[in-house]
């Protein structure tokens, strides 16, 4: 008679028929830093446009078809045998890197900007196989949270957004430039909000608070407890409001805040109205340096919650005006603004210089000290 598994013993390993599946998982996922840093593939044939991306999406509704055949293969029992589990799992693989391939053949003189884009369908897509892959491996295959898993599964999502993708460099712009304006304008919104509200962390803290059971606890700063929380930079009501030194601070942070949104408007407007396709290089500049400016209006408006140090909100406000005005002079210098002297380049720099002269006036008495 077998003796019964010592307690501890590693788990038994999976059944044959999964074991190309789980080495299908493990070859996708290392197929996805070969696809980060891959640089296109040179070619003596001329450029394509129209046949690449029936490539594209040929090679994407094959992957589609693939994750299907794996999802019914796998999801039910009996599995299939281990000849025709490999038979599944080789396929996939085949299709993957068949679109792998296709992505590798858009050149780079198409723009940077439309090449990051197909570059991230194509990680999706490769990223949403690995994760079915892994899903289908769990047992029991017919287990409701396996089916659960299976339906939020991202590969057919992500094959379906391969047709929607933007054609040429030109559209790609518009479309990150058109991200950046949403991330900025939400940014502005919070706080906006936030000053209206004036205490961010409302109903974070109070003086006085109750437990569940109704029993009052008040705030008792000779409590260890309490002195403690405090000594490890916990919240503390001393934290949680703005100063009028700080409100006064905030006023010329959401005017920047503002000419950021403003700027990058009428940046997404003139690529629109002027932006040519050929022109590669300064499309990909003009995004390039657009991408920077969600981030640091993140950076500033994380400043500007209490506890408030205004020489943090200086650097940030700095850091933003820097990149703004970069924005504007890289756009001012390109092909999308005929006038270099367009008057809304510099009504936008005017406007952005006096936000930050404004800035460094309430700040200069904490940087004198």
């Amino acid at each position: 008679m077998a003796s019964a598994p010592a307690p501890g013993a590693a788990a038994p390993a999976p059944a044959p028929p999964l074991e190309p599946l789980r080495h299908l998982a493990g070859e996708l996922r290392l197929l996805l830093p070969r696809v980060r840093v891959g640089e296109a593939q040179e070619s003596t044939e001329e450029f394509n446009r129209e046949k690449f991306w029936r490539r594209l999406n040929e090679a994407a509704l094959v992957v589609s078809h693939e994750a299907s055949i794996l999802t019914t293969a796998f999801s039910r029992l009996p599995l299939p045998s281990p000849q025709e589990t490999q038979r599944i799992c080789e396929q996939a693989r085949v299709a993957v890197e068949a679109i792998i391939a296709v992505y590798y053949s858009l050149p780079k003189e198409q723009g940077t900007t439309l090449r990051k884009l197909v570059r991230g369908a194509t990680l999706d897509i490769v990223d949403g196989l690995a994760q079915l892959a892994e899903v289908l491996v769990i047992t029991p295959a017919q287990g409701p949270e396996n089916k659960d898993l299976i339906s939020c599964n991202s590969v057919w999502i992500a094959c379906e957004q391969v047709a929607q993708l933007p054609r040429d460099n030109k559209a790609a712009a518009l479309l990150m430039l058109t991200k950046s304006v949403d991330l900025v304008k939400d940014a502005h919104e919070e706080m906006e909000r936030a000053v209206e509200e004036c205490d961010p962390y409302s109903g974070l803290l109070n003086d006085s608070e109750e437990d569940s059971f109704g029993n009052d606890h008040r705030v008792n700063a000779a409590d260890p407890i309490d002195a403690e929380e405090d000594a490890l930079g916990f919240p503390n009501n001393r934290d949680v409001h703005w100063s009028r030194e700080d409100q006064e601070l905030i006023t010329p942070c959401l005017a920047l805040v503002k000419a950021s949104k403003a700027s990058l408007k009428k940046i997404r407007i003139s690529v629109a109205e002027n932006g040519k396709k050929e022109q590669v290089a300064q499309l990909d500049d003009i995004v390039e340096i657009s991408d920077e400016i969600s981030p640091s209006v993140d950076d500033l408006a994380l400043s500007i919650y209490p506890p408030v140090c205004h020489l943090t909100v200086r650097i940030s406000a700095a850091k933003l005006v820097s990149v703004l005005k970069k924005a504007l002079e890289i756009t001012k210098a390109s092909h999308v603004s005929p006038q270099p002297e367009d008057s809304w380049i510099l009504l936008l720099i005017a406007a952005i210089d006096h936000c930050m002269n404004r800035i460094k006036e309430l700040t200069q008495r904490e940087l004198e000290l």
